[in-house]
């Protein structure tokens, strides 16, 4: 039971030792002595173990006999009050003596609030308008802007530029959110990070007058990323954005690989779809008269047409060939893994792979009934000859004949 007790004793502070020490050791007449606990607190509504010692406490003590379930209420209370995570215990020293100790006082162990963590949020955007760009002549107008790159991968350039307002001009930025950068790639996409969006056309016309095969329609996806110092693992992901303790440039290099590939794939997935469209009204129009109609000339420009967007997948995107960034860093590697996983350029490749398998089957079709075709008709026209062969032969000998 001591035991206990003297646990009890030792979560309190020094005045109620000192305290409770006075009541066993000195006379039974001992004056009513009021203990008061007030508290310290950043909420304006004191807790609820608050309130309950401020009530325990401001009742007089005269005796440990008579007030004994008061005293351990008291300190069952208290020893709560002092382990609570919201708050915590500390012996104030007397205002008056300040060697000695004075009511105790109860805080808040955040110590004036907790600082809001900053995060910086960069928008990120794609852009498809092109199927190449001349990356020699941008980078000769731009050299300026131009940041030499760091891998063996050539297809892409990266300029930075240093204010939003001057595209073509060399004003510095001081940190990352003041840095505008331009991802271009020699397949046509266009990676900008933190451009706002009224000043996107005048960034694109700095790669327009370098691009060719400009298309009718202009493709485009957004993305975010965001930078968190105090992030306790490297990268984060979330809906539609990327949170990391920091960007460089390898990580915009490493984001922009990405998202390029995913706006080109994008545009090619986009063509793929309208051939089988057209296949798909071929073999219509086959179930309804039992026949088609189409040039041979037509159906060369579709095979023409498959098998380059199939190999410009391949070897212009590089959908399958990993970054060198991201060979080096393991960090980088997390990025782009995540990212391609995330933009499902795999799965996207595999149902544009399928789309394909599905045209090549169509134009394979067609073309035996196209050269069926012409078999019949060079058939038919072998069998007119040998007629017309036969025909005059058989004039000839009835004219000899008469």
């Amino acid at each position: 039971m001591m035991r206990s007790f003297d646990v009890h004793v030792k979560t309190l502070g020094v005045p109620v030792r000192t305290l409770l020490f006075s009541i066993f050791t000195s006379t039974p007449k001992l004056p009513s002595l009021p203990l008061h606990l007030p508290f310290r607190s950043s909420s304006v509504t004191p807790s609820r173990f608050f309130s309950n010692v401020i009530s325990h406490s401001n009742s007089p003590i005269h005796g440990f006999r008579s007030n004994r379930r008061n005293f351990e209420s008291l300190f069952t209370l208290r020893a709560i009050a002092s382990s609570s995570p919201a708050a915590s215990v500390q012996p104030q020293p007397n205002q008056q003596n300040p060697g000695e100790y004075g009511a105790t006082e109860v805080g808040d162990g955040n110590y004036g609030g907790l600082e809001e963590e900053t995060k910086l949020s960069l928008p990120v955007r794609a852009y498809f308008f092109s199927t190449s760009v001349d990356l020699r002549s941008l980078v000769e107008q731009n050299k300026q802007n131009f940041i030499p790159p760091t891998s063996r991968m050539t297809n892409y350039v990266v300029l930075k530029f240093g204010n939003h307002s001057d595209p073509t001009g060399t004003g510095g930025c001081i940190s990352g959110s003041e840095c505008i950068y331009m991802v271009v790639f020699q397949y046509g996409s266009i990676v900008l990070f933190n451009v706002r969006e009224h000043e996107v056309d005048e960034y694109l016309k700095v790669v327009e007058r370098h691009a060719s095969g400009l298309l009718p329609e202009m493709r485009k996806d957004e993305y975010e990323v965001r930078e968190n110092p105090t992030l306790n693992t490297w990268m984060q992901g979330g809906l539609d954005y990327i949170m990391l303790q920091f960007l460089n440039i390898d990580g915009i290099r490493t984001i922009g690989s990405v998202l390029g590939q995913s706006i080109a794939l994008d545009y090619y997935g986009r063509q793929v779809d309208g051939m089988v469209g057209e296949f798909t009204d071929i073999n219509r129009g086959m179930e309804k008269t039992g026949t088609f109609t189409m040039e041979r000339k037509k159906l060369f420009q579709l095979v023409g047409k498959a098998n380059s967007n199939l190999a410009d997948v391949i070897l212009k995107l590089g959908l399958f060939e990993r970054s060198d960034i991201a060979w080096k860093d393991a960090k980088y590697a997390q990025i782009w893994e995540y990212l391609r996983d995330e933009f499902e350029l795999t799965q996207r490749f595999a149902s544009l792979d399928f789309k394909l398998k599905f045209v090549e089957h169509n134009i394979r079709f067609l073309q035996e009934i196209l050269q069926n075709r012409k078999s019949d008709f060079l058939e038919w026209l072998i069998i007119i000859l040998i007629s017309a062969e036969i025909a005059i032969s058989l004039y000839d000998m009835i004219r000899r004949s008469l």
